[in-house]
C-alpha cells in the first residue's frame, strides 16, 4: 500500500471509533478543557496515521502535517512536535483501553462471538512478549542492569484464515511472570485456553479444572507423571501416545487427573502436551494447541510494523 492509498484511505481505518464514543471520553476525562488547537480526535488521528505509515518520532508526525490531505482530515495545519509530546502525556492511558474494548466488541458482534458461546466452544489463545526499553527513558521499568522493559500478556481470539484479534491486553513489568496472569486471562468457561509451558503451576490447573475451564498446556520434559490409563489411538494418527496421568511429584502435585498427549512438531522435536479435555480425540487436542502459532504470529507482527518502544 502506498502512501497515497494510506491517506485516501484514512477516514475508512478511524471510522470505526464511534464519534459519540469520543465524546463521551473527551467529557468524561476533560481531554479538550483549556485546548485550543490539539483536540482528542485530531490528537488520535494523528496517532493513527503515523502509526499506518511507520512513523518513527514526534517530529516526524509534526512533519507529515505538510500533507494538504492529513491538514484536511484533521483540521490542523501544524503542531509542533513539542505540542504532541505534551498531549501523549496528558492523554490517561485508560481512554486507549476504553476505545479498545469499544473495538472489541464491534468485532465480537460482526463475527457473531456470542452465537459461537452457545453453540460451539471458541477459542482464545495466551501469551506474553517483552518489550525492551530504554534504561535512562524508564527506569520505572527496571528490568536488567543495562535495560527497562515491560511485558504484554495478551489473550486472542482464534479464528480461521488469519482473522484472529486480541480482546485482551494486560502490561506489567518485564519481571512479571506469566503464571501470574492466567486468573485474569482466564475468564469465560465457554471458552477454550491454549497457552504454553511458562504458565504451568499445577495449583492452579486444579483450580480452573474445578471451576470448570478448559485448556491446553505444555509440560516441561522434566516433568514427573504417573499414568492411570493408555488409551488407543487411530492407526492414522499424527499423535504417539494418549494417556490419562497424575502430574506433579508427592511435594508438588495436581490433585485432579488430566490427559497427557505425546505429539511431534514440525521440527522432529517430542511435545508433550496437557489437557483437561477427555471429550476430543487427541488428534483434536494436538491441533488445538497448533493454533498458539497465531499469536506468535501476531507478537512478531506488532513488534515488525508498531511503534511500541518509543514514540
Amino acid at each position: 500500500m502506498d502512501k497515497f492509498t494510506r491517506k485516501t484511505s484514512f477516514e475508512q481505518w478511524f471510522s470505526p471509533i464511534p464519534p459519540s464514543k469520543l465524546e463521551e471520553l473527551a467529557e468524561h476525562h476533560q481531554l479538550n478543557y483549556y485546548t485550543k488547537k490539539l483536540y482528542i480526535v485530531s490528537f488520535l488521528k494523528l496517532l493513527l496515521f503515523a502509526q499506518l505509515n511507520e512513523t518513527e518520532s514526534m517530529r516526524a508526525v509534526s512533519d507529515t502535517l505538510f500533507s494538504d490531505e492529513l491538514q484536511k482530515t484533521t483540521n490542523l495545519k501544524s503542531i509542533s512536535f513539542s505540542q504532541l509530546g505534551r498531549r501523549l502525556h496528558q492523554v490517561p492511558t485508560h481512554v486507549f483501553q476504553e476505545i479498545f474494548l469499544d473495538l472489541v466488541a464491534q468485532i465480537h458482534e460482526k463475527t457473531h462471538f456470542e452465537q459461537r458461546r452457545k453453540t460451539m466452544t471458541p477459542l482464545k489463545i495466551i501469551d506474553s512478549s517483552t518489550l525492551p526499553l530504554n534504561l535512562n527513558n524508564h527506569k520505572w521499568a527496571d528490568f536488567r542492569k543495562t535495560k527497562s522493559g515491560i511485558k504484554l500478556h495478551l489473550r486472542l481470539v482464534y479464528l480461521e484464515k488469519g482473522c484472529s484479534y486480541p480482546d485482551k491486553a494486560v502490561l506489567t513489568n518485564a519481571k512479571e511472570h506469566d503464571r501470574g496472569q492466567l486468573e485474569v486471562l482466564v475468564d469465560d468457561k465457554e471458552c477454550m485456553y491454549v497457552f504454553d509451558r511458562g504458565y504451568l503451576d499445577y495449583d492452579r490447573f486444579d483450580r480452573m479444572t474445578d471451576d470448570g475451564f478448559f485448556f491446553v498446556s505444555r509440560l516441561r520434559k522434566n516433568a514427573f507423571t504417573r499414568v492411570l490409563e493408555s488409551f488407543e489411538l487411530p492407526e492414522d494418527s499424527a499423535v504417539l501416545s494418549d494417556e490419562m496421568t497424575l502430574i506433579g511429584t508427592t511435594q508438588n502435585r495436581a490433585e485432579n487427573a488430566f490427559r497427557l498427549i505425546n505429539v511431534l512438531d514440525s521440527k522432529g522435536n517430542e511435545l508433550h502436551l496437557i489437557t483437561n479435555r477427555f471429550d476430543l480425540s487427541a488428534d483434536e487436542i494436538a491441533e488445538l494447541y497448533k493454533s498458539r502459532w497465531a499469536i506468535e504470529l501476531f507478537f512478531k507482527w506488532m513488534k515488525q510494523h508498531l511503534n511500541i518502544k518509543k514514540f
